[in-house]
């Protein structure tokens, strides 16, 4: 028996400014949307690139909406004139793109709720074993 990633689910306070965020900004497609009434309560979505699905969830109304513990990492080929794009657009980003030690290319951001997002370029070192580099081994 294998264990093979689904998706992860995202809450949020006000889904349709998330679904803005993350279909508008980021340019994820809607598979999926479900409605109570007339309120957006779950969307899912599909990467752009390839098929990486995640899902929006509205936090319950008595619940606290957690952020914290958790990066969401989406690959992005031309970072840079990406990131140029959502800054334009009005997306502000807490780090602009910087090569790490490890090698990728890093920028990161929030969403509307205050989750972790990293947008950056690893290209063919994606699933291999990370060199740190020497300067920063030294650290």
């Amino acid at each position: 028996m294998a264990v093979s990633f689904n998706h992860a689910m995202v809450y949020s306070r006000d889904l349709s400014r998330s679904l803005d965020f993350y279909a508008g900004q980021l340019g994820f497609e809607v598979l999926e949307e479900y409605r109570a009434g007339p309120m957006l309560v779950y969307a899912r979505l599909r990467s752009p690139q390839g098929n990486g699905t995640f899902a929006l969830h509205l936090v319950e109304p008595e619940q606290e909406l957690k952020t914290g513990g958790v990066r969401l990492y989406f690959e992005v080929r031309d970072l840079e004139r990406f990131c140029k794009r959502l800054e334009a657009a009005g997306v502000k980003l807490s780090r602009g793109p910087k090569l790490m030690p490890w090698g990728w290319k890093h920028a990161y951001l929030n969403d509307p709720d205050g989750h972790e997002v990293s947008l950056y370029w690893a290209g063919a070192q994606r699933l291999k074993k990370a060199k740190m580099a020497k300067h920063a081994a030294a650290k």
